[in-house]
This record gives structure tokens, C-alpha cells and sequence, in this order.
């Protein structure tokens, strides 16, 4: 049976899915390759309201994790989703918000130290030359000769000071999924467009029959759907492109304008310079002629 899902890749899609704890718990359980038992999202969300420059979605969550041996604790998850390729800079600055936080201060005893936090970025667009979908980039702890120091329980100073990053890169989503991630991370891909519009995607329902998680996904996918804030909200969201793609247009055709008419004062010149050198030689022959007369 086919089934037309509302598009995540939209950011009001993403906030309708990642309010729903149940589903938050999936993905990131499935992102950090961690049990997390518990999510809440943070005092204060992130997101590009004005509208004026670039697609860009926060949501930032508390994340209780539970490892193996039953130890449970808490990790900041700065989670980021972009259509459009941005600057790196612009990452760098929401994380410098999120380390300059007072509420991410933990205090155990005399001592005080940040919350671990993970990165994670869920693009729109490849990132150089990688070819995997999902990239994780680990920070590890070496002695001066290069070996690695582990540690059974990592230690608040050093995790205080650095982060883990995972990052998605949504037009490498196959068809063929070969993991768990990748099976979740499937309703984003936009292959399945359903060709009516780009807000909803064409699923087969089959292919996640018996998997108790994806089939909620898609319930709550189907019902973003159907809900009509969530489509003018995505109606806006279009209207932003929209503007934006126009102005990429008239700026590239100005450009080329440009480039064009750059070409032509540069042929102009060269053909004043012939000119020139025509000149040249043409006063050097009557100079010569009137010598020899």
C-alpha cells in the first residue's frame, strides 16, 4: 500500500515529527548508537523566523542516556537541519551559544562542569567528496607519543571541552538500507517524492511492515500530512524558497551580464590594441618612404 507522508526535510514537518518523545527517542538512540531513555528538549528552541538569509532549524535536547552496565547520564544534543549549503561559521556560532549557556553547567560537590555535548547536522546537500550518508567525527584522547588513553568513565574536564559531531547528508540516502539509522533516516529521502508536490513523499508502506518504530513514524508523518497548519506552514517555507531561487537566478544572470560584457570591453580592447599596433607600423613605413625621399 502507498502511503503520502508529509516531507521531514521541511522544518515544520521535522518540529511536528521531533515533538513526539517517542519518535525523538528512536532517532536519537538510533543517531548515537545509544539507549536513550529519556529526551526533553530544551528551555529554548532555535529556529530561522525571520526568514532572511538561509533555512536554518535548531532544536536542542537533554538526552539521558543509559549504558550498558546501567550507568545513566545526561547529554546535550545541538541537533541543526539546513536545506541549503551555509557556512561552516554560522554552526560554529549556535555551538558557541550552547557552550556559554548557564543551563548547560552542571555542579557535582566544589565542581563544575558542562554538559558532553554531540553535534548533529542533517543536511540537505553532500559535504565534499564523502560518499557515505552518515559521517560520525569522534574526539579521542592521546599521550605526546600518539597512543590513545582510555578511559572506563570519561572524565567531565575533557568532555567539557570538546564534542562529537554527526552528520547526515540527506541526498546520499539509498534505496537499499543496510542499518538500522539508514532504515529510520529513509523518510527523508526525497526520491520518493510523490510528483504531485515536493511536501509530501510516496512511501511503500510493505517495506515497514513489523517494525513497530517506522510504523509510528509514518502515522505521525501521514498525520502532518493531513494537518492544515502544517501545510501552510510548508506553503511558507515554499514561498521562502521561492524567493530565494529567484533571487539566486536574477543575481547568476546579472552576473553572467556581467561576465559577458567583461568579455566584450576585453575583446574591444584588444582590438583598440591591434589598432594601435596597425598604426604603429603604418607610421614606421611612411617614416622609412620619407626618408628615402
Amino acid at each position: 500500500m502507498i502511503l503520502y507522508i508529509a516531507n521531514p526535510i521541511y522544518d515544520t514537518v521535522f518540529k511536528y515529527l521531533m515533538e513526539d518523545e517517542r519518535i525523538a527517542r528512536i532517532l536519537l538512540s538510533a543517531l548515537l548508537k545509544k539507549n536513550v531513555v529519556k529526551v526533553e528538549q530544551r528551555p529554548h528552541e532555535y529556529v530561522n523566523v525571520s526568514r532572511t538569509d538561509i533555512s536554518m532549524f535548531r532544536i536542542d535536547f537533554g538526552a539521558t542516556i543509559r549504558e550498558e552496565d546501567g550507568r545513566e547520564h545526561l547529554v546535550l544534543i545541538e541537533l541543526q537541519k539546513t536545506w541549503l549549503e551555509t557556512e561552516t561559521l554560522r554552526f560554529r556560532q549556535y555551538l558557541g551559544v550552547q557552550y556559554s549557556r548557564k543551563e548547560n553547567i552542571v555542579e557535582e560537590s566544589a565542581d563544575k562542569h558542562a554538559l558532553p555535548m554531540v553535534a548533529v547536522y542533517l543536511l540537505g546537500h553532500r559535504v565534499g567528496d564523502f560518499t557515505t550518508p552518515v559521517i560520525y567525527v569522534n574526539h579521542k584522547t592521546y599521550d605526546y607519543d600518539g597512543r590513545e588513553l582510555v578511559r572506563h568513565h570519561p572524565d567531565p574536564f575533557v568532555e567539557s571541552l570538546t564534542h562529537d559531531s554527526i552528520i547526515v547528508q540527506i541526498p546520499l540516502l539509498r534505496d537499499r538500507v543496510t542499518n538500522r539509522l539508514e532504515k529510520l533516516l529513509s523518510v527523508f529521502r526525497q526520491t520518493g517524492d510523490s510528483r504531485q508536490d515536493r511536501q509530501t513523499l510516496r512511501v511503500e508502506e510493505d517495506a515497514y511492515a513489523g517494525d513497530a518504530d517506522m510504523e509510528y513514524i509514518l502515522r505521525r508523518l501521514v498525520s502532518a500530512a493531513a494537518n492544515p497548519e502544517v501545510r501552510q506552514d510548508m506553503n511558507v517555507e515554499d514561498e521562502f524558497f521561492k524567493a530565494i531561487e529567484d533571487r539566486d537566478t536574477t543575481i547568476l544572470l546579472r552576473d553572467k551580464t556581467i561576465e559577458e560584457q567583461g568579455i566584450k570591453i576585453e575583446e574591444q580592447g584588444m582590438k583598440i590594441e591591434e589598432q594601435g599596433m596597425m598604426l604603429v607600423e603604418k607610421e614606421k613605413r611612411l617614416r622609412k618612404k620619407i626618408r628615402c625621399w
